[in-house]
């Protein structure tokens, strides 16, 4: 392995590339790609690799890109492509295909502020928008954990019994053009990792199948529970795989939820995405003050982790939930999520939602300081609380 310093795109795009060539001894690689700011570095480092079995097809619009990438996964090759914010939007359709058609195709998302008006910072509602298709999110909060997730995630979606698309996720600059030491991992130890993809489904000239063919509600049904069984194992098989990952690579990809100071916190802060560096900094800082204030850091959000994170905080009476993302009329989506996984599950726990670096906005220590004040001071859940608002 090689330590350099690389930013989220590159580290993106590494593991999408030594991802894709570990299949060359299979049906090799191929994505679509379509470039947009931020993540036009992933495509840019996929399309100068020197893949040995592998297509990189520039094509006219988000939507192609996918469209490119379910043919080539709907073949058996090992699919994936990039993309961010409005691009996903246009993209959309085609993600949902690839959900409901089982492919295992991995998805590098940069997260950034849907538009208009046009803002190119980080905000999460991108993806979050997507969370009722049949795919796995992954929020990552470092390079490192960009990386590892993406070479993870497509032993997660090629595992025979998910084969569900995966797409992994970071914040826009924060990221995706910040600089930090990565272990870039030689080819050698990815090839141990991912085996090559045997696609139960896929499409072979000596067998002609139509796909995509009109079904009756009955069929359409049983289709949607598999999904639903598939999604209920993922929790199960991101474990394994990530026992696995440590195994190979000497390291810990991280857990779909990673706890922080919680056995005997009574106030708690969920956090995802690099807002939960600063997050544990800050409640690392109460703990030293006597306070009994801790973090989960929540990287799985689909399928949702619920009991997982009830595990995590025994003793929390208090949770605020941090979302870097607006769903009009209803607030943030981590939270409106999370308040309903908990619902009947605990009683007396008050849950309240703070919107944080919506955006794009900084979110500052002295923000989340503000916001642990409130949260202490509460005795009763309340609407929304928007934080870095000038007005």
């Amino acid at each position: 392995m090689a330590i350099e310093v690389v930013t989220g795109n590159h580290a993106a795009g590494y593991a999408l590339s030594v991802a894709a060539e570990a299949n060359r001894v299979g049906r090799g690689a191929a994505c679509g790609i379509y470039p947009i700011t931020p993540q036009t570095e992933i495509v840019e480092f996929v399309a100068r690799f020197p893949f040995t079995k592998g297509r990189v097809i520039a094509v006219e619009s988000e939507h192609s890109a996918m469209g490119v990438s379910i043919g080539a996964a709907m073949a058996g090759a090992r699919a994936f492509t990039a993309s961010s914010s409005n691009g996903l939007a246009y993209m959309t359709e085609n993600i949902m295909v690839a959900g409901y058609y089982r492919l295992p195709i991995v998805l590098a998302a940069v997260n950034r502020t849907l538009g208009p008006p046009w803002n190119i910072w980080a905000d999460q509602g991108d993806t979050l928008y997507l969370r009722d298709f049949p795919m796995i999110q992954l929020y990552c909060e470092t390079n490192q954990e960009v990386l590892d997730s993406t070479v993870l995630a497509f032993r997660l979606a090629e595992d025979s019994r998910i084969l569900l698309p995966v797409m992994v996720i970071m914040d826009a600059f924060i990221l995706s053009h910040t600089q930090m030491e990565t272990d870039l991992p030689e080819q050698d130890l990815v090839d141990r990792f991912l085996p090559p993809l045997n696609l139960p489904h896929q499409l072979r000239f000596e067998r002609p199948t139509t796909v995509g063919g009109l079904t009756w509600p009955r069929e359409t049904l049983s289709q949607r529970l598999e999904i639903d069984e598939a999604m209920e194992r993922v929790a199960a098989a991101y474990e394994e795989h990530r026992a696995a990952f440590e195994k190979i690579f000497g390291r810990d990809p991280g857990g779909a939820i990673s706890a922080f100071e919680t056995e005997d916190a009574e106030a708690v802060l969920i956090a995802s995405g690099t807002i939960a560096s600063t997050a544990r900094e800050v409640v690392r800082n109460r703990r030293a003050r006597g306070e009994k204030i801790g973090m989960v850091k929540m990287k799985m959000f689909r399928p949702l982790p619920g009991e997982a994170l009830l595990d995590a905080m025994p003793r929390a009476t208090k949770i605020g939930v941090l979302d870097r993302d607006y769903a009009a009329g209803v607030g943030g989506v981590w939270w409106h999520d999370l308040r309903a996984a908990m619902q009947g599950r605990r009683d007396g726990v008050l849950m309240q939602d703070y919107l944080t670096g919506v955006c794009g906005g900084d979110v500052t220590p002295a923000m989340l300081e503000e916001v642990i004040d409130d949260l202490l001071d509460r005795r009763s859940a309340g609407k929304p609380v928007w934080k870095g608002i000038d007005r």
